[in-house]
């Protein structure tokens, strides 16, 4: 079965993590210029410039111009469609870490026990 171009949705467009990354960068808030985006990847601003591409195609950032600079900006809103879905799953988690929760009380309990002494005969 052949994978989905990386441009057809938000969650193939996130799928990689350099563009993940790039996200993370472009949370922090405000425009920020490709180069800097290059600097703080350290990664070749042709590929970078390639990510940016792919996430502009599914509107996940958008680019504006001061002069000869490119600045991009996330649109969060765009991130929508990740968030509901992983939110169907939080119910999973939070059973995972009463379970966890449950297990180290119960470990915290067992060793706060005095050892039980053996009579001698």
């Amino acid at each position: 079965m052949p994978r989905a171009a990386t441009t057809s949705d938000v969650f193939n467009a996130i799928a990689e993590p350099r563009r993940r990354r790039i996200i993370e960068v472009l949370a922090r808030g405000g425009d920020v210029p490709v180069n800097d985006l290059v600097h703080r990847l350290r990664l070749p601003q042709p590929a970078v410039s390639k990510h940016l591409r792919v996430l502009r195609s599914v509107r996940l950032v958008s680019v504006s111009r001061r002069g000869r600079r490119r600045l991009y900006r996330l649109n969060p809103r765009e991130l929508k469609p990740v968030h509901d879905w992983v939110k169907h799953y939080e119910r999973l988690w939070g059973h995972q870490i009463d379970r966890i929760k449950q297990r180290a009380e119960r470990r915290a309990r067992e060793l706060a026990q005095p050892p039980t002494q053996v009579k001698e005969s």
